[in-house]
């Protein structure tokens, strides 16, 4: 196989890694009991994994110019191990955080599957998979290839494609104009209060865990005020923190988040390919319905400006005419005071599904933090839960539990507000 030049994409998620960011993304698959055995997972992905080509490369030339190459000694034993010991249901997020904390071997292809027996008799898979490999969208088109039992018929769907692509021309040049600074006003306007979770991040992390009722938050929020699913999960990380900051004495008003948003089309097999656009969070807003109705106001507009792929065709013209002046503009958008935390949200199985047999019973999803921001929140959807999961530099935010129960007790206090709308 002839070398593969990493996307330009891929390339700067690769040179973020350092010793403080460790550049990968995680999944946590928890199955019931009856998992299959480490040796077992090993038959069956092998039996696959030549529908992911992309987990059987490894990186080859040098820094300016990064390559994929086919590994040549591809084996299974060197990225799917046992955990040396049980643990039990509550010391779980500590072994995913020291895990995550590990580097993935740039020799081998840049991932690892940890099997972790629980002594509660289920498992859990700790699946580490570097950024510049995959992105939430894609991570989760492998899960399907590699783990998921085989589902007759396929799930439905896949990403509607955008009705306006960046680059397109406007009839009225005036008016373009005037899209184009209030996009600039929109998206590079400071955060109202200072980010409690800014500061110089180290190589240590803390994850904590929350899960939610899907069905039930989607159908609140669209009981108040035609709201979405993502609006809701914003609601609930605003929520979430303003308990977190009350339980330290804090008071904020207001946090700007960052918002990725996939602009993967069905069958692009690009292993990066998202945007952003980012929105202000009411977190000093107690009233859960009050706050989802803001945020909903806000990400409404952003998303009928088509914001995201407005950034995307300034980043991608920026890169073919000034390079210099894209890497200010990225150095801008990391900035503690324009963005205060990274919001993903990806969708996963629309319906339960088995690990040869053995049933999903949770799904979460752990993104790396970054320079400057101590927090990132992930959510990811499985049949009828959403997950969101916490990962933070421990030394910067302290008390994560407290923010991860404060996303249940915000998201039941939502669905409350949705069934007596």
């Amino acid at each position: 196989m002839e070398a593969i030049p990493l996307t330009p994409e891929d390339s700067a998620i690769l040179a973020l890694e350092s010793d403080a960011v460790a550049g990968h993304t995680c999944k946590v698959v928890r199955l019931g009991p009856g998992a299959p055995s480490a040796p077992a997972l090993r038959e069956s992905i092998f039996a696959r994994v030549a529908a992911t080509p992309a987990l059987t490369r490894r990186l080859a030339g040098d820094a300016n110019r990064p390559v994929w190459v086919a590994d040549e000694a591809f084996a299974l034993d060197r990225h799917l191990l046992d955990h040396d010991r049980p643990v039990d249901a509550a010391g779980l997020p500590g072994v995913v955080a020291r895990l995550f904390e590990q580097r993935l071997r740039r020799d081998r292809p840049l991932w690892r599957m940890d099997v972790v027996r629980l002594t509660s008799g289920e498992t859990a898979l700790i699946w580490r998979i570097h950024h510049a490999v995959a992105d939430g969208t894609t991570a989760m088109r492998f899960a399907e290839a590699l783990l998921w039992d085989p589902r007759d018929p396929p799930e439905p769907g896949g990403r509607r494609e955008s009705t306006h692509p960046a680059g397109a021309s406007h009839p009225d040049e005036a008016r373009r104009r005037a899209h184009l600074a209030a996009f600039v006003r929109r998206e590079y306007e400071r955060s109202g209060d200072p980010s409690p979770f800014a500061g110089e991040i180290g190589a240590r992390r803390e994850i904590a865990f929350a899960t939610v009722p899907l069905r039930m938050l989607h159908d609140a929020a669209k009981s108040l005020g035609g709201a979405t699913l993502n609006d809701a999960a914003l609601t609930v990380v605003a929520g979430a923190i303003r308990r977190w900051a009350a339980a330290g004495h804090r008071s904020i008003g207001e946090l700007r988040a960052k918002v990725p948003v996939s602009l993967h089309r069905p069958g692009d097999g690009a292993g990066n390919r998202d945007s952003f656009f980012s929105v202000a969070l009411p977190v000093g807003e107690a009233d859960p319905g009050a706050r989802l109705r803001e945020i909903r106001a806000e990400t409404a507009g952003r998303k009928a400006a088509h914001d995201a792929e407005r950034i995307d065709g300034l980043h991608r013209r920026l890169e073919r005419v000034a390079p210099r002046l894209e890497e200010r503009v990225e150095r801008a958008e990391r900035d503690p005071r324009r963005f205060a935390v990274n919001v993903s949200n990806v969708p996963g199985p629309r319906t339960p599904v088995q690990v040869l047999g053995a049933p999903v019973t949770d799904l979460h999803s752990i993104a790396e933090i970054g320079r400057g921001h101590a927090l990132r929140v992930s959510v990811v959807s499985c049949a009828d839960r959403l997950a969101f999961s916490l990962c933070v530099d421990p030394e910067i935010v302290r008390g994560v539990e407290t923010m991860a129960s404060g996303a249940e007790a915000e998201a039941a206090a939502l669905i409350r507000a949705g069934s007596s709308a």
